[in-house]
């Protein structure tokens, strides 16, 4: 039987906590991804006043400065993040498509 150093024990730590961000990116994008699939512009904008709703969650005004375009956006993937935190907090699965995210918002 071997010893576990503590420099090969902090190595083994470190890479659980990268795992975990990287499960957290494959969602936002597998999310993204699937987004995209059933929506052209956000499905979070308003097309008649140019308006972000998940911007005007967070600001007065909400206007939006990407005219619905939500890929890379930084409200969408903050959105994204926030619920993929509160699911997790919660112990909830998390949705495989888009479509079952509004299930888990409320």
């Amino acid at each position: 039987m071997s010893r576990v150093t503590e420099d090969e024990l902090k190595k083994a730590l470190s890479t659980t906590v990268i795992e975990k961000k990287d499960a957290k990116k494959r969602w936002i994008e597998r999310m993204l991804k699937s987004a995209k699939s059933y929506h052209k512009i956000c499905p979070y904008f308003d097309k008649r006043l140019g308006n972000c709703f998940l911007r005007q969650l967070s600001e007065k005004k909400g206007r939006c400065e990407r005219e619905g375009k939500f890929d890379g956006c930084p409200v969408f993937m903050g959105f994204l993040e926030n619920m993929y935190d509160k699911l997790v907090s919660e112990g909830k699965n998390l949705p495989i498509d888009f479509m079952d995210l509004s299930l888990h918002i409320y």
